[in-house]
């Protein structure tokens, strides 16, 4: 069990031993977790992570339906995670900072000085080389 205090060791045992399936989809939620934090490479996490699947069909667990269909029609993505350990993270963050930004100032009359406000708003986020002259047609913009 994780960190958890006794209470939380007792009730725990005692929710397993009367639901078996539960913890046995705890077990493999862990385990899902495991191969994701621990696995060093792409290989080993390849084979964990269709051993993972196999248990998941074999299983027949419903409610892990999604996230295996997840897994199987996106691993070559899943696995380049294993390649320098790094997500998408930032640029969802990003794309969340757009929306916010463009739902402030809805039906924008002037789409050049609306990029150019956003790359001076969020450009230091990007990169510090990435500018946008509202001058220059969006196609023709790039990294200096």
């Amino acid at each position: 069990m994780p960190n958890w205090t006794p209470s939380q060791t007792h009730r725990t045992e005692l929710l397993f031993k009367r639901y078996p399936d539960l913890q046995k989809a705890y077990e493999i939620s862990q385990e899902l977790s495991a191969i994701l934090s621990h696995s060093k490479d792409k290989r080993i996490a390849f084979k964990k992570l269709a051993i993972w699947y196999n248990k998941i069909e074999k299983l027949g667990y419903k409610s892990f339906n999604t996230i295996a269909r997840t897994i199987q029609n996106n691993y070559e993505t899943i696995l380049n995670y294993f390649d320098n350990r790094s997500t998408n993270a930032s640029a969802e963050s990003f794309n969340a900072k757009i929306k916010a930004f463009r739902s402030q100032f809805r039906r924008v009359r002037n789409v050049k000085f609306f990029l150019f406000r956003l790359s001076k708003i969020y450009a230091k986020s990007l990169s510090p080389t990435f500018t946008l002259d509202p001058t220059i047609p969006i196609d023709q913009a790039k990294e200096s």
